[in-house]
């Protein structure tokens, strides 16, 4: 090897020449791609990669998706064949693991990642939630009146309590920023239950990772391995997507800038590439293309592993400086168009015919083409790519579970943290009206019921006062009753009494007796003169 620059092996060229193919660790930020059709040897040249920066000092993130790739936490044994690929490299296997932490975002094969609802945004969210353009729009008003109001939306509990806070000021909400229908609110809450159940929510919270505990350095001047259990993830590809991408834009974010350095700060492999970009909305295109761009100035190479660079969109493809392509297949009209874009993208080797070399490629072979120390594309060799030191295939259960025990992030992520946030200031305040509610309510059901006794105690009164005039008015009646009799008998003349006196008698005999009415008369005025008498 006549390179003097520091540069990470891949294999030898099967060209006559022989030549070394290696990627300069200072222009391992300018990116890259591997790709390949299934079972042409892409995670064993992820693997390679991801072991030749780490023993570099060049921290590496990647994703396991078949689970294959846990084996780089263990050192090698390297079977009759790969150890006669080495001797003709003339290269001397070494046995040995890479320094591996795993992580898994459900926290089962490696330790929990976490972020919190706030730092992935309306746009990811959006992503991971599939909503359409109007519930993205309700979303985002969502997190403007969550900053607005000092509300913490760190995970999905604190994203379901605010929705249904929006929902209820809703005409409140809508006179500032816009009108937000209930049946968006209800699409949104559907999407939340459906992350739920694929298992999203444990993705959501706190503690968040930081990202100095991926690009930790050991002292042995090794980088640290951050591997991703995806075998589980893959399942819910849209979270997949949405979570690689999110750690690649708070990358940078919070990386200062440092231009092009000897080596990178942290390489990181999107497996799976092409999920990122199906059906992907126009402004989630722009911001992967934008954060490649940019994110190089950072130190971070970012390499897209995909079966066919035709899954990558072309402006980001044209940012790839470094290509790794395994054999294509061409067994449709589709296939042989790829093929096509694949073989012209690369550098003309004179020597072959490129779309012809990727389709007779076998396994374990590739097509190179790396970055001179100028940032040039050198022309594309055909290269039988190095053995591992690591081994080929899945950590054990028990190794992964020794792995983790001796992790040094042990400890720091796995218990979740549950701070007040949206969901319980909004709780407490709701607790508050419902408790003023309450004692409004109580305050009137008192003031209604004293009213009430008033009223009874008032009635009783009346009563009261009825009777007394009641029996004052019979009394008077009694009273005027009495008084009128007494003056009725002190008007009546006195009766006179009955009995008969002896000279009444003797004329009453004499006036029997007399026998004419002149007589009578005579005798009764002598009789009432001597009467008087």
């Amino acid at each position: 090897m006549t390179e003097t620059a520091p540069s990470l092996f891949l294999g030898q060229s099967m060209d006559a020449d022989k030549a070394f193919q290696t990627l300069l660790l200072g222009r391992a930020n300018r990116h890259g791609v591997v790709a390949g059709a299934t079972g042409t040897g892409k995670t064993v040249t992820l693997q390679i990669m991801a072991q030749g920066f780490s023993d570099a000092g060049v921290p590496v993130f990647c994703a396991d998706v078949k689970g294959d790739l846990s084996g780089i936490c263990m050192p090698g044994s390297p079977n009759e064949k790969l150890l006669a690929r080495a001797a003709g490299m003339g290269l001397t296997l070494e046995p040995k693991a890479a320094p591996v932490v795993f992580w898994d975002l459900y926290g089962q094969k490696g330790h929990p990642i976490r972020t919190t609802v706030s730092e992935i945004g309306p746009v990811m969210l959006s992503r991971m939630l599939s909503l359409s353009e109007v519930q993205e729009g309700v979303l985002s008003v969502v997190f403007h009146v969550a900053d607005k109001e000092g509300l913490l939306l760190l995970d999905l509990d604190d994203l379901r309590a605010m929705l249904a806070h929006v929902g209820e000021n809703s005409e409140r909400i809508g006179r500032e920023v816009g009108n937000v229908a209930p049946v968006s609110i209800a699409a949104i809450q559907r999407a939340i239950l459906q992350l739920e159940q694929e298992g999203g929510a444990a993705f959501f919270g706190e503690p968040a990772l930081r990202l100095e505990d991926m690009m930790r350095t050991g002292l042995d001047g090794r980088g640290q391995v951050n591997v991703l259990d995806a075998t589980r993830l893959m399942n819910s590809p849209r979270l997949y997507a949405a979570f690689l991408l999110w750690l690649l834009s708070e990358l940078f974010e919070q990386l200062p800038e440092v231009g092009d350095p000897e080596k990178p700060r942290l390489v990181f492999f999107f497996d799976e590439a092409h999920l990122l970009f199906t059906d992907a909305p126009d402004a989630l295109r722009q911001k992967v293309e934008q954060v490649v761009r940019l994110i190089r100035s950072k130190g971070v190479g970012v390499y897209f592993v995909t079966q066919n660079p035709a899954d990558i969109p072309d402006s980001v493809l044209a940012q790839l400086g470094n290509r790794i392509q395994h054999a294509l297949r061409a067994y449709t009209p589709a296939d042989q168009k790829g093929l096509k874009a694949a073989s012209q993208s690369f550098r003309v080797n004179p020597a072959f015919d490129t779309a012809e070399a990727i389709q007779g490629l076998g396994v374990g072979e590739a097509l190179v083409s790396t970055l001179d120390e100028k940032g040039a594309p050198r022309i594309v060799a055909r290269t039988t790519v190095r053995p591992p030191d690591s081994r080929l295939g899945p950590a054990t259960d028990a190794e992964r579970a020794a792995i983790m025990a001796a992790s040094p992030v042990r400890g720091a992520y796995d218990t979740p943290i549950d701070r007040e946030s949206a969901e319980e200031v909004l709780a407490a305040r709701r607790g508050e009206a419902d408790k003023s509610l309450a004692e409004t309510k109580l305050a009137e059901a008192q003031a209604a019921a004293q009213a009430k006794a008033d009223a009874a105690a008032a009635k009783d009164d009346d009563k009261a006062e009825a009777a007394r005039l009641k029996e004052q008015a019979r009394q008077q009646a009694q009273y005027e009753r009495e008084a009128s009799r007494a003056r009725t008998q002190a008007r009546a003349p006195a009766r006179r009494s009955t009995r008969e006196t002896p000279i009444e008698a003797a004329t009453k005999s004499v006036l029997r007796t007399a026998g004419s009415t002149i007589t009578r008369e005579l005798l009764r005025g002598l009789l009432g003169g001597l009467k008087r008498r």
